[in-house]
């Protein structure tokens, strides 16, 4: 990793499940609690350093996310998979593209190609609609790559049968909607201050890991501190839940703000 190290800001945009909480048209305590906590935005994060702001993923509650922080303005995105939850926000971009024009993003070819079918106005070349946000794709592989004088490593991990990408950014790691995750790409996870990885909820789930699975995932890497994010109201209550858990192992919310 890189020897300066410098320091990092993150700064939870969403912590929720595809469909948020409250989710529409339910009536499960959770969805009806009053507790700031529990209510959760689609799962994205900021990532700060020196003078240039990133985010992961950019869903559909990414205009509301934004004007929540007042992020004045974004150097790049990272796309974790295709998923609307993790990408329905991109036409959003298009006030950062006034401020910097092209807006680098990076992403896994399979996550191009799904973008590119669904938002086509938005990276045609001939007879572009002139408010269309403007993009230029970074493809990411396995491989190590440097943003703006920082290490940004690839986890590819297994969302049932969807590759999706993590990234570690020094010594902290951002995964979501992990199911499984090959030996190669642990070793990539080695030693970590932070990690954020998905826990769904109680009951297994066939593409997420449920509350054991994430923790004895965070068993198997001891990292120093992990925060659970892409959380669905089938976990259960913030407050309760996080009684429950392991010490140094947290419910990530919406709004929180770590550095390190």
């Amino acid at each position: 990793m890189n020897t300066d190290k410098k320091l990092l800001t993150i700064t939870f945009l969403g912590t929720g499940t595809s469909q948020g909480i409250p989710m529409i048209a339910s009536n499960d305590p959770v969805c009806l609690s009053e507790d700031l906590k529990d209510k959760r935005l689609r799962s994205s994060v900021l990532i700060s350093w020196d003078d240039v702001t990133y985010t992961i993923d950019c869903g559909p509650d990414f205009r509301q996310q934004m004007l929540r922080e007042n992020v004045q303005l974004i150097n790049g995105v990272f796309f974790t998979h295709e998923h609307s939850d993790h990408t329905a926000g991109i036409d959003d971009l298009r006030p950062y593209c006034y401020k910097i024009g092209e807006m680098p993003i990076y992403l896994n070819q399979r996550t191009l190609d799904s973008l590119e079918q669904r938002f086509q106005y938005i990276f045609s070349i001939e007879n572009r609609y002139p408010g269309a946000p403007s993009v230029c794709a970074n493809i990411v592989d396995k491989t190590t790559f440097s943003v703006d004088d920082l290490e940004v490593t690839p986890i590819e991990v297994m969302h049932g049968n969807l590759p999706v990408t993590g990234y570690r950014f020094q010594d902290f790691a951002y995964l979501t909607d992990v199911k499984s995750i090959k030996k190669s790409q642990i070793e990539k996870l080695k030693n970590l201050d932070v990690l954020v990885v998905n826990a769904l909820r109680i009951e297994e789930h066939p593409t997420h890991f449920n509350l054991q699975e994430a923790l004895d995932f965070v068993a198997e890497l001891a990292p120093k501190k992990t925060y659970f994010t892409h959380i669905s109201h089938k976990l259960g209550f913030h407050e309760e839940v996080s009684k429950t858990l392991p010490e140094n192992v947290f419910l990530a919310f919406d709004g929180l703000k770590i550095t390190l």
